[in-house]
Parts: structure tokens; sequence; C-alpha cells
């Protein structure tokens, strides 16, 4: 692809790349100047550069769920007439947020008094109140039930920090200490930016970075339009389920309609289920994520993240359903947990139109384990060091599972697949955080998809708590497993035990010290006729099935 005329292919470059260092420093800036685990270690946030339009410039490498809906969070924050020095908080999952512990700041990128640009750093936040520890109740009915809702708000107006803001975030937090300390993380993020665009100004020039920023958008867009150009035409259908919404066990449809035409590219999801009791609705910018998702994954991934990759797609989605609630509709559930299924659901149909670019079902589901105590903690058996057991604490964490197998190779074991991208938390960081001891972390023998290529194996972790505690898990793929393609077997199905006794899919319920509880995580589906595997693959079925850290 061709530069614009007035940016050569040489400056290109070097400006793109500028751009996207910009974004991974505020990101690095983020992880390393937190406290808890859940980003220092497990890196669940993310960052990206925008222009003074609103459109992304450029991102971290981080969470596909979180970048995607970015942008409607400097939309909804451009409309609150931001000027220099300001900086915004918010989680309204109806007003840019996603979920209500994706807490995201944004902030104006400014030269000589005016706004050029915009800053944005999102992390997951382990509690930002509501009825449970973690802000992650299964059962949660209304938006109220998941913690502090905060529409777009100055943090900081023209560069004055406000105070009262401030102590109004952590009074509605059950760590307040550890909030403050991610939060000033993520203040230091976006002044990272600020400061690095700064600089790239004093080496290029205004003129040259703001059509820099223009420039790059151009270039992803022609190379998308392109991509999607060498699809076949068509409509491509698909559907799939949730397995109940929290509130009741009934599955709940998601259906789509992939359409290419050209280099335009539309997905429908008309059929889709109304918005339901609990709380896997999904606000519409995470159902756009999941779809911008797959369509990098099956055109070209290597086409630059930002703002022009999007404009050749249109989502539809009926308003009011499943994928774009009304309030005050409980949404916790939607980012995690639906945004996979849509995942699922679109790569499904893009399976038709180029199978031999997508891969068996992965495990679905981001398995979502959060365990917390209510209070100043009850005693129990902590006496061997872990974490602080006299005060309050909130462990979240999701947890990988099964690849699908792919049309040229097996898929891969124990991975984060779709809308996430976190690490684990490493065993000595929880154990030293949390009053948590782990019993057991490990592949699952056998529970890949059998197949020409077969699926990933899913994990098997098992903590206990050694205090008091409520355990929250919301998670997918208990009943229905992961599907095989193109004649492989499906994956095992996920399971969930509080000290050995099966539980549902999604939980709420409190324990006492001593109480393990175990997540099971599905494998991938297997590609491809079994009867077509090579005897003599490396990678067949483990055996042992450790993975001990």
């Amino acid at each position: 692809m061709s530069a614009p005329e007035d940016v050569d292919p040489v400056t290109l470059e070097v400006l793109r790349h500028a751009f996207e260092g910009v974004a991974e420093e505020m990101g690095a800036t983020l992880i390393r100047g937190a406290y808890s685990p859940n980003v220092t270690e497990r890196q669940d946030c993310s960052t990206a550069l925008f222009d003074i339009d609103g459109r992304m410039v450029a991102q971290a490498e981080h969470i596909p769920v979180h970048l995607g809906a970015m942008p409607e969070a400097v939309a909804a924050v451009r409309d609150r007439d931001p000027v220099p020095g300001d900086v915004f908080v918010l989680n309204d999952p109806f007003t840019g947020g996603t979920h209500l512990p994706d807490v995201t700041l944004v902030s104006p990128l400014a030269r000589n008094g005016d706004v050029l640009g915009y800053a944005v750093s999102r992390a997951h936040h382990a509690d930002v109140g509501g009825a449970t520890p973690g802000s992650m109740p299964a059962g949660a009915r209304e938006i109220y039930e998941e913690g502090l809702r905060i529409p777009p708000t100055r943090l900081v107006a023209g560069g004055e920090r406000r105070e009262d803001v401030f102590d109004l975030l952590f009074a509605n937090a059950r760590n307040p200490a550890e909030r403050r300390a991610d939060l000033a993380a993520q203040l230091a993020a976006n002044r990272r930016a600020d400061e690095r665009v700064a600089a790239l100004i004093d080496d290029y020039g205004r003129d040259r970075i703001e059509r820099g920023f223009d420039a790059v958008i151009g270039y992803s867009r022609d190379r998308m339009t392109a991509a999607i150009d060498d699809l076949p035409d068509g409509t491509y259908e698909a559907a799939d389920v949730l397995e109940g919404d929290g509130v009741t066990e009934a599955d709940v449809p998601i259906r789509t309609a992939v359409t290419v035409d050209g280099g335009s590219l539309t997905v429908d999801f008309a059929g889709t289920a109304d918005q339901v009791a609990g709380n896997l609705n999904a606000p519409l910018a995470v159902a756009k994520s999941a779809v911008y998702f797959v369509v990098r994954c099956v055109t070209d991934p290597e086409i630059p993240p930002n703002h022009g990759c999007y404009e050749p797609v249109t989502v539809r989605v009926p308003e009011g359903s499943l994928l774009d609630p009304n309030p005050p509709a409980a949404v916790v559930g939607g980012n995690v947990e639906t945004s996979q299924r849509v995942t699922d659901v679109v790569l499904a149909a893009f399976a038709e139109a180029v199978p031999d670019r997508v891969a068996a079902g992965s495990q679905g589901t981001m398995n979502n384990l959060t365990i917390g105590s209510r209070g100043g903690g009850s005693g129990g058996t902590a006496d061997r060091g872990n974490g602080d057991a006299s005060g309050p604490f909130t462990y979240y964490e999701t947890i990988g599972g099964g690849f699908g197998g792919r049309p040229g190779a097996d898929g891969m074991d124990g991975v984060q697949v779709g809308m996430t991208n976190t690490l684990n938390t490493p065993v000595e960081a929880l154990e030293a955080a949390y009053p948590l001891e782990v019993e057991r972390y490990a592949f699952r023998p056998g529970s890949g998809g059998a197949g020409r290529h077969r699926g990933g194996l899913g994990l098997e972790r098992s903590v206990r708590t050694l205090v008091d505690a409520t355990v929250s898990l919301l998670t997918e793929r208990r009943r229905h497993p992961p599907a095989g393609l193109a004649g492989g077997d499906s994956g095992a199905r996920g399971e969930n035990l509080i000290d050995g006794e099966p539980v549902p899919a999604k939980t709420t319920r409190d324990v006492p010290a001593g109480t393990t509880v175990t997540v099971r995580t599905p494998g991938g589906g297997g590609y491809g006729d079994p009867a077509d595997r090579d005897p003599d693959a490396t990678a067949a079925d483990r055996d042992d099935g450790k993975l001990e850290e």
C-alpha cells in the first residue's frame, strides 16, 4: 500500500512505530507502577493513543475486549469538552465503558494549550464495590449490584487533582490502598504519553505528527479493505448459545450473518436473544470489540491495529438485545463471557467462507474466578504468611484452557483465547499477596478433542482459602463443549468444584476457611478427521498432565 501523498513511505513507517512505541511505553509504565497482582502479574490492562477526532492511532498489544471498546470511552469524554490538564475517569458500560471493574482514564494531549489527541489507559480493578468482593457477582440482575458506576468525570481538572472524586472512588472499594496504587499507575501511564508525544512534536513538528496520525490510519484502512476484498463474497451464518444467564439455566442464543461485499464487511446479529435478567448482557462496544478481533484474525493480523482497521466493517445489533442492552441491565459477565461467545460465533461464520484460516473451537470462556473477603477478615488458618489475613482482599483470575486444533497444527495447551490476553498469576505471587494456597495447577490429560490436529489441553487449578471468603465463578462451556471442525471431535467440557462437589457454571457463595475451589477448564476442539492424524505426531496427548509452578 502506498502512503498518502504528503507523507512518504519512510516517514510513515518511522511515525507508525513511534506512535506504537508511545502506547507500549504507557503499558510498561502502568504494569511496573501498579500494586495489584491483577495488573503487575496478569497484566489485565490496556493502553492506546488517539487523535483529536477520537480515532485510535496506536494501541499496545494488550486485551482485545478493552481495545476495541476504547473509542466509545474517548467519544464519551469528548462530549464533556475536555481541556488541557484534565483527566477523566469512567467505567459506566452505558457511557463508554465495558464492565464496572474496568476503570478507564482519558487524558487530552495538548501542545501550547491546544488539544491534539488523547491518551487512554484501562485496567481491571479487582474491586469497585457492589454486592460481592471482586465486583463479579454471578447472580446480579441490575448493574447497581455490580459496583460503583462512574460516568465520565473529571478526576483531574486543569492540572488540579479533585480529591473529593478520589475520596468517592476509594470509599466504595473494599481494598482502597490497592485501588489508589493502581489508579496512580494509570495516571503515570497517561502522563508518559503526554511526555512522549511532546518529544515527538519537538522532533518532527506538530503538523507532521498530525499528518502522521492521518497517514497511519489511512494505511491500515487501505490494507484492511484489500484484505476483505480477497475474501469470497457472500453471506455466511452461524449460531451458538450461552449456558444460562446466572438467573436461569436456559440457553441464550446468539446468531450472526457475516456478509462480504467487495472491500466491505457487515456483521449482523439479528435473531440474537433479547437482553436477559442476569449479567451476561454485553454493551455494544464489547460486541464490536469481538467482531473487530475476529476480522483481524481471519484477514491479516499484521495490519497495524488502529481506527483504519475498523472503517470497512459494519456491526449491526438489535437495540435492547443481549448485545446492546438498555440500562440498568447487569453486564459484568457480558464483557468476559458473552464476548467470548460472540468471538466463537463470528469465527464459525468465517469458517464457511475461509475454512483454511479458522481453528476449531477453543475453550470459549475466561473461567472467571474471584475470591475475596467481605470485611476485616475472620482469622482461619492463615498463619503461614500468605497475604494479610486480617484485612480485606480480592483475588481475581481468568484461567487459560485449550486452543482449537488448527488447519496446519495442533491447538495450544493451557492458553488464554479470544477476547482476553492476560497472563496467569504465578503461584508464588498469589500466595504472597492473598490468604490463599494453590494445591494443584496442571494440564488436563486427554481434554483436547481428537483430530488430524488435536485440540489443546485444558487446565486444572485448585485454590484453598485460608480465611472465610466469598467465591464467585463466571464460566461457560460446562454443558456445550468446544466444537471440532472439519470432522474433528469436540474438546472436553469444563467443570467447577467446591470441596470436590460440582457447582453451577455461574455461582456465588460464602465458604469457610479451608475450602478448596477447583476450576477445570475446557479443552480445544480437534481439527480434521482423527483417522488422518500422523501416528508420529510429536504433540500427542500427555499422560502426566503436570504444569507445576
